[in-house]
């Protein structure tokens, strides 16, 4: 057990380096992708510390250089799925019984690791494998993860401290034990600090995990299990498992010990998952914690006060930034008539500025898509737009995967707000933008509201604070994340909780305590200090 209470290091948020022409950080993170994109790794199962290589492999390549091979990894079979959930189990108790403390100090190590020596090889990782140009590294791969490392251990020692209030005759604590079993993350390719968050946070309330990574973003996990493995991460605890999706969660999710589910993907796949979960809800130990964030139809809401330059560049960010694959990325607008010829000229200007390219040139700001299954996707909306009447694209409306998976970022004017595009999910660097008559307004929040089955993010941008207000209450339902004159992405850990409702998740906020509490199982202790010796009470008396 501890010998004090202990203070942790105080989180402050990673400072985001600039990589301007001639700094170090630029030479470095170059010399680093060169070297990785001129190398190969083949890359195990990792699962009790052992590095495991099962032969039947796939291969890796950047998006924006689909040729190129980067390396394989192995695939699992059924056997090693449960090789893992058995290691996770008996690691569990020596894990949970670690004292808090001991436990902060590994993930804070990460922390430190990622700021410092493993930082060109982190961001590197994330331009080669899932093409984002290096300021999306920078801010997702080192800061954001560094930042849910640091945070998390202070969400930590808050969540500890919360305790109830006591008598004089009798002691009351709250203890808060990790889940009985074992946790199951699952992790997408988009952001880096996600695939690593997910298993890291529960594995810092004391529970084991299996993680199964995205195929997409393997070749950067693998950082990260050398970050974890370095920092002290014992074995057993992180259990990393690559392959067949619906056989390692069908194999979890039959373990009468699966305890639950830390998930940020499709919000397909999360109903699936827990439907399979109630399926089997008779099976297991405990009932699972389920949490998920999902998918997201991202919107913003132009007011005739606001700023069209403003307004522009919220578009141009928030819809273009990392070809929009982000799950709070803009993907439709409402633009009011007043505002719409200027707003229309710099979004324009904005695109026609873009540099489109490998990433290793960091002029560029727009790189590819992640896969030819994304691109065909995208190719098609972006066609079927061309063809329907009440559509017009504006801008891109262009694509090509000869070398790598490259969208023009697109544009789409339609007159019909529930047109395919407003509505449907495409994760890719395409908005639709839907022009209102000024005087409705109030009518347009309401269609914002009612047209998406999701609701992560949105932004609003006005400069009259009455119609700020009303936004902020006719579309408290429609977003977790909610921006009032900025851009509906960029979510900081510890200033902004992410998540949302509907069908884009659970809501538990990742980068906040909120998400911590999911991994604990609260048990209540009293003590009472004089114990009663007689089972008569006073009303009883004569």
């Amino acid at each position: 057990m501890g010998k004090g209470f202990f203070q942790v290091p105080t989180a402050i948020n990673e400072p985001v380096k600039s990589y301007a022409p001639g700094t170090p950080e630029r030479e470095e993170v170059l010399e680093t992708y060169a070297k990785m994109y001129n190398s190969t790794v083949d890359i195990p199962l990792y699962i009790n510390g052992e590095e495991i290589k099962t032969g039947d492999t796939a291969t890796m390549a950047p998006p924006h250089d689909h040729q190129h091979i980067l390396g394989t990894y192995h695939k699992a079979e059924k056997q090693h799925i449960q090789k893992a959930i058995d290691t996770a189990l008996a690691a569990r108790q020596q894990w949970a019984d670690l004292p808090w403390e001991q436990r902060a100090a590994i993930f804070l190590k990460a922390a430190e690791l990622i700021a410092g020596p493993y930082r060109a090889k982190i961001n590197a990782a994330t331009m080669l494998a899932q093409s984002k140009n290096i300021f999306q590294a920078e801010i997702d791969a080192a800061c954001e993860f560094i930042d849910f490392l640091r945070f998390n251990v202070e969400f930590m020692v808050r969540i500890y401290e919360d305790q109830p209030d006591s008598t004089a005759d009798a002691w009351n604590r709250l203890e808060y034990r990790p889940l009985e079993g074992f946790v199951y993350a699952i992790t997408p390719f988009n952001f880096t600090a996600i695939s690593g968050n997910l298993p890291a946070s529960a594995a810092l309330m004391g529970n084991t995990v299996v993680w199964k990574p995205s195929d997409s973003q393997i070749y950067s996990a693998k950082v990260i299990v050398d970050i974890f493995k370095e920092a002290g991460v014992p074995d057993g605890v992180i259990n990393v498992v690559y392959g067949d999706p619906v056989m390692i969660t069908d194999t979890v999710l039959a373990s009468p010990d699966f305890a639950g589910v830390h998930f940020t993907g499709s919000t397909h796949v999360f109903k699936d998952i827990w439907a399979k979960i109630g399926t089997n809800i008779h099976n297991y130990k405990t009932y699972p914690r389920i949490v998920g964030e999902t998918g997201g139809k991202d919107f913003i809401v132009a007011h005739p006060s606001a700023n069209p330059k403003q307004v522009a560049t919220g578009i141009s960010r928030g819809a273009f930034e990392f070809q929009g694959q982000k799950c709070s990325a803009a993907s439709r607008a409402y633009i009011p008539k007043s505002l719409w010829p200027e707003v229309q000229k710099f979004v324009l200007e904005d695109i026609k500025s873009f540099k489109i390219g490998s990433p290793e040139d960091m002029s560029n700001f727009i790189t590819a898509v992640i896969h030819e299954g994304s691109f065909d996707k995208l190719a098609k909306y972006i066609d079927q737009a061309k063809s329907d009447d009440n559509a017009e694209i504006i801008a891109g409306g262009t694509y090509d995967k000869s070398k790598g998976y490259f969208i023009d970022p697109t544009v789409i004017v339609t007159k019909d707000p529930k047109y395919t595009t407003m509505c449907t999910e495409l994760f890719g660097p395409v908005i639709t933008i839907y022009v209102y008559d000024d005087e409705k307004w109030s009518d347009t929040l309401q269609l914002v509201d009612q047209t998406s089955e999701y609701a992560l993010t949105g932004a609003i941008f006005s400069t009259d604070r009455y119609a700020a207000a009303e936004a902020t209450k006719a579309l408290e339902n429609s977003a977790g994340n909610f921006y009032i004159n900025d851009k509906p992405t960029g979510a900081v850990v510890g200033q902004q909780p992410f998540g949302g409702a509907r069908a884009s998740g659970t809501n538990d906020k990742a980068g906040s305590y909120l998400n911590l509490l999911r991994w604990v199982s609260p048990r209540t202790i009293k003590e009472t200090f004089v114990s009663p010796s007689n089972y008569r009470y006073p009303f009883l008396g004569e």
